[in-house]
């Protein structure tokens, strides 16, 4: 093939990627519009959101490496537990810049992440869910051992975060926490996004598909699932940081199986395989468990488990036929322009 027809299929290619599946809706522009004006309202509630948005922030890692490359994982909270520490440890040394920490967790868990991608790569989804719960184990029983380092049981004590930018302290009311967890959230989801949509992302789903035809036809699939599982990695990280510096606390929660399982059940509520999936589902999930946990604090396990089993029984997809048939007999003109386009 020559130079001239290889640079005309990568604009050919180019072209369709921008003009295609990687055009914004205006739903998806809406959904940014509205989570971010609630940042003028519902004072109240603005811790609750910020936890939202980590949450979400945690679940979008977890989906690009199962929804999108296949990988099962049970011990995803390590990435989010090292990501905690490491901004806590360095915010009790003086270092509490959040952006520094960010950063610097980002780094951490990535490498853990690459180190660990290997031993993941081995075998079958049962296996990989052995080696990655095995992993966060590890990690969690370390900590608990380390106590001059993470304060073992009792947590890190004396982490001091210093204000966003230099200007922006967080608040009691959690304004700015929401704030900038949200823009953190919608900076990683453009970035996925772009990802998730290009020859990259492809690849990704050939291999969860078949990766056998994916190997014959040439793509590299251990790279490939290298570089999802580290990317993945790096960005629950950062979401395990987000959650000490808007807490200003880390503990071994952190790393906890809780963490794990909680976020695996937001990608059965929200759907893997589509970004946005994982961020519906931390809202529903978040939502239920404060609002059951309000009516009634002991029996809201029992609730969300209720809620669980029924979406599996009926369907999600099934649940969003109903739910628009509803939406279409509640507003008859929602209906009628949908029939009209």
């Amino acid at each position: 093939m020559s130079d001239a027809t290889r640079h005309s299929a990568a604009v050919d290619r180019a072209h369709r990627f921008l003009a295609g599946e990687a055009r914004w809706s205006w739903l998806e522009i809406g959904f940014w519009i509205v989570a971010f004006a609630l940042a003028f309202g519902f004072k109240s509630s603005h811790l609750l959101f910020a936890e939202i948005a980590i949450l979400a922030l945690f679940a979008v890692s977890l989906d690009l490496v199962l929804g999108y490359a296949g990988i099962v994982s049970l011990g995803h909270a390590a990435f989010f537990g090292l990501g905690a520490y490491t901004v806590g440890i360095l915010a009790r040394n003086g270092l509490g810049d959040p952006v520094l920490g960010l950063a610097a967790a980002s780094v951490t868990a990535g490498i853990l992440g690459f180190v660990t991608s290997f031993l993941v790569l081995r075998g079958t989804d049962l296996t990989r869910l052995m080696i990655t719960l095995g992993v966060a184990s590890l990690l969690y029983e370390t900590a608990n051992k380390l106590d001059w380092l993470t304060g073992g049981a009792d947590g890190l004590q004396g982490m001091e975060i210093q204000p966003i930018l230099g200007r922006f302290s967080f608040d009691l009311y959690g304004t700015t926490a929401y704030v900038y967890a949200l823009t953190v959230l919608f900076l990683v989801v453009v970035g996925l996004r772009v990802l998730v949509h290009s020859p990259f992302g492809h690849a990704l789903r050939a291999i969860r598909d078949n990766p056998l035809r994916a190997r014959a036809i040439g793509i590299p699939v251990n790279r490939r699932l290298i570089a999802a599982y580290t990317l993945a990695a790096t960005v629950a990280g950062i979401a395990g940081a987000l959650l000490a510096q808007t807490s200003g606390f880390a503990s071994l929660d952190v790393l906890d199986f809780h963490r794990s399982a909680d976020v695996m059940l937001v990608l059965v509520i929200g759907g893997t395989g589509r970004l946005y999936g994982g961020i519906v589902g931390a809202i529903v999930f978040r939502l239920a468990q404060d609002g059951i946990a309000t009516i009634t604090p002991q029996y809201w396990q029992f609730w969300i488990g209720l809620g669980l089993v029924a979406l599996v029984l009926i369907g999600r997809d099934r649940l969003y036929v109903i739910g628009r048939q509803l939406v279409a007999r509640v507003l008859p003109g929602l209906a009628s322009k949908e029939a009209t386009r």
